[in-house]
């Protein structure tokens, strides 16, 4: 029997209690320290999931010898460097997304996972949802064909608020962080890198110091096309909501959970071992360590989608936008 990988997980903010949850489902996967700012909140989401030994500072756990992995739910800003000193203390690694919030960071990063040779993913959790496989399994048999990916992701947080209602301590960001899954995912459904590339932002907030609209379009050579919505200053239902307008049918998926054009749900239950999309993720890495395979979310393999995002800030510096 394989020993489980040994895993620290650092941010114990919503997106780390998904993370939790998930691993509780599988086999061979262990969290033995959690790491949080927080000494008691996080020692709180320590014990509900059985986890006996918390940290406030990620050097202790890229020190510990018995630490395999680590999984990165912390700020976006901390991703990148976080990233490279897991790496560079011998750690496989997953960054929740964005795994940078810049491309000369984004191309470093893949830069230091091919001079170790570790397993180093982002959590570009579109790629591992029940409801987008689905799509990309007909795409790939001819079945569909994409012609618009029509995206809204809307959110209200006027003030620094996580997923789950509570303050935190960075300021998020639409193009780095929820663009960036929707430009990966249509790149990835495609197969194409964007060969057009437009963006327009709203005014800035004075306080956020970020805007709280913005508008992508993109374009692929074979002459598809995705339109983005974003917004912080939604008050009405929140998240994303992708349809795939095809040449056979629409589609719309809600996370893990997909629907035809009439709003008939479809099973996807048959696409993996799990309708969980952060399971399904944490599932890859570890079979990426185990089996010594390239995870679909590599480093390596999303590193388009951050070249785009750069295309897309400097469009939103164009003269007259």
């Amino acid at each position: 029997m394989k020993q489980p990988l040994r895993v620290c997980l650092a941010g114990a903010g919503a997106f780390g209690v998904k993370h939790m949850e998930a691993i509780q489902s599988i086999d061979g996967m262990d969290v033995v320290l959690l790491v949080g700012r927080d000494a008691d909140k996080t020692r709180k989401v320590a014990d509900r999931f059985g986890v006996s030994h918390i940290a406030t500072d990620l050097d202790e756990a890229l020190s510990r010898a018995d630490i395999d992995a680590v999984i990165l739910c912390t700020p976006t800003q901390l991703h990148a460097s976080q990233a490279i000193a897991c790496m560079k203390a011998g750690k496989h690694v997953q960054v929740e997304i964005p795994m940078a919030d810049n491309l000369a960071q984004a191309e470093e990063l893949v830069r230091m996972q091919q001079q170790t040779g570790l397993v180093a993913m982002a959590g570009h959790t579109r790629r591992f949802n029940p409801s987008h496989q689905w799509i990309r399994n007909r795409i790939r048999a001819r079945e569909l064909k994409i012609q618009q990916m029509d995206v809204q992701t809307y959110f209200f947080r006027r003030t620094n608020i996580n997923a789950r209602g509570e303050p935190r301590s960075w300021t998020d960001h639409l193009l780095w962080h929820h663009a960036c899954h929707t430009v990966d995912l249509f790149q990835y459904q495609t197969g194409e890198v964007a060969s057009r590339v437009h963006a327009l932002q709203g005014p800035i907030q004075p306080d956020l110091e970020i805007a709280m609209d913005m508008s992508i379009q993109l374009k692929v050579p074979s002459g598809a096309i995705c339109t983005l919505s974003l917004s912080f200053n939604n008050d009405g239902p929140l998240g994303t909501v992708f349809r795939y307008i095809c040449d056979n049918g629409t589609y719309i998926a809600r996370y893990d959970d997909l629907f035809d054009g009439e709003e008939n749900q479809i099973d996807v239950s048959g696409c993996d071992v799990s309708i969980n999309g952060i399971e399904l993720q944490d599932r890859a890495f570890l079979a990426a360590i185990r089996d010594g395979i390239e995870p679909a979310s590599s480093f390596s393999n999303v590193l388009p989608a951050y070249r785009t995002l750069d295309r897309a800030e400097k469009s939103l510096n164009e003269p007259g936008l």
